[in-house]
């Protein structure tokens, strides 16, 4: 499958490896970081604005802490790269989608037949989110 499929960006790739939460917190230059699961993303808050991307790690799908991060982050105003790496299902993308990620590194392939199923499968969305997409009563409301 074609990675540009994992990414819904327009700018490229940050390329840096990214460092470990701890790394990070003790070093002043570094522009990509990994919280692991379980990890607080509010203690990135203060340093967001020098954060190129911030790496999220599942280490088992059934781990939805990586969710909460990503909202966290979105709704400080993190306006770089978010990333979901590891044990990534095709049926999580438009979730993970909603809460903020906007790449994705998984461990297995992804069919690209599969991926546009899961993500064209609903019109709407009945809440709003960290995404830009407006809920069905607003839609309808104004």
């Amino acid at each position: 499958m074609d990675d540009a499929l994992l990414r819904f960006r327009d700018d490229e790739p940050h390329d840096e490896p990214a460092v470990t939460l701890d790394a990070f917190l003790g070093q002043s230059n570094a522009t990509a970081v990994r919280l692991e699961a379980g990890e607080d993303a509010r203690a990135l808050l203060p340093q967001l604005g020098q954060l190129a991307l911030v790496e999220v790690s599942f280490p088992t799908f059934r781990d939805g802490r990586g969710y909460s991060a990503a909202r966290v982050l979105r709704e400080a105003g993190y306006a770089g790269e978010l990333r979901a790496a590891g044990d990534v299902l095709v049926d999580q993308l438009p979730l993970m989608r909603r809460c903020g990620f906007d790449s994705f590194a998984p461990e297995a392939p992804i069919d690209a037949v599969a991926l546009r199923r899961s993500l064209d499968r609903y019109d709407y969305r009945y809440q709003a989110a960290a995404d830009a997409t407006p809920p069905v009563w607003k839609l309808r409301h104004g």
